[in-house]
């Protein structure tokens, strides 16, 4: 596995040290072990840990916005944001996810690799009212769309602070549905970076905002009404009287 990511960060052009590399090893042996007791992968090879989850995490930082405060929104087994901490030291992360048992893991592998990270026990819709406009950047993996997602994560952020998310083949199009749901939470979209995952024939998408105004105070809605009525769809728009 280091020769494929030695080579992998390489072909990124993204510097990293023996030390971060014996790290993401020993990261990977925890998410085997770990896996065992919860479901917290579905990827458990050398080649998929290293290429889907460490290299994919990792591009997040050919962006150039992964500074100072950093939030993972729905980070699960910690994709992409301890892999960012591991490759970024200096970053000040916070590790976002509802479900406790994946913290535990995740505690586990900061203590495991001696790594300060903060953990974060709660819903986003949550956190993203108490913490609001508290980080540099957010960073989401999720498997939310990008309506959601943004309302989710943008309120986190300081003014011209940025919100990066990782997507696939139906970035654009989800990019597409999401601009009114972007503007009225107070992001600007700028352009989207195409990676191509090493040693794969992935294409990865990181959509970039930037906000430039703060979100209104009613923004994030409570979990329901955000999923099923995602911001700047149709259905929150007023419907004319009919006669």
């Amino acid at each position: 596995m280091k020769q494929l990511l030695k080579d992998g960060f390489s072909e990124l052009g993204i510097d990293v040290s023996d030390e971060a590399l014996e790290k993401l090893i020993r990261y990977a042996d925890l998410l085997k072990i770990w896996n065992e007791k919860m479901n917290l992968t579905a990827v458990l090879d050398d080649f998929g840990i290293a290429t889907k989850h460490f290299l994919d995490s990792s591009t997040v930082l050919l962006t150039g916005l992964v500074n100072g405060k950093v939030i993972d929104v729905g980070t699960g087994a910690g994709f992409p944001g301890m892999v960012l901490k591991i490759l970024k030291p200096e970053i000040d992360i916070t590790l976002l996810d509802s479900l406790k048992k994946r913290l535990t893991f995740l505690e586990e592998v900061a203590k495991e690799l001696c790594i300060d990270v903060n953990l974060v026990h709660s819903r986003a819709e949550d956190a993203g009212r108490q913490m609001r406009g508290q980080f540099d950047t957010a960073v989401s993996r999720a498997v939310a769309n990008m309506s959601v997602l943004s309302e989710l994560c943008i309120p986190f952020l300081k003014e011209n602070g940025h919100f990066l998310a990782l997507k696939g083949p139906l970035a654009q199009s989800e990019l597409e549905d999401a601009h009114r749901a972007i503007h009225i939470l107070g992001g600007e979209i700028l352009p989207t970076f195409s990676v191509p995952i090493p040693k794969t024939d992935l294409n990865h998408k990181i959509i970039i905002i930037k906000k430039v105004r703060q979100t209104p105070i009613k923004y994030p809605r409570k979990a329901g009404i955000l999923t099923k009525n995602p911001l700047g769809t149709c259905y929150n728009l007023k419907k004319k009287p009919t006669n």
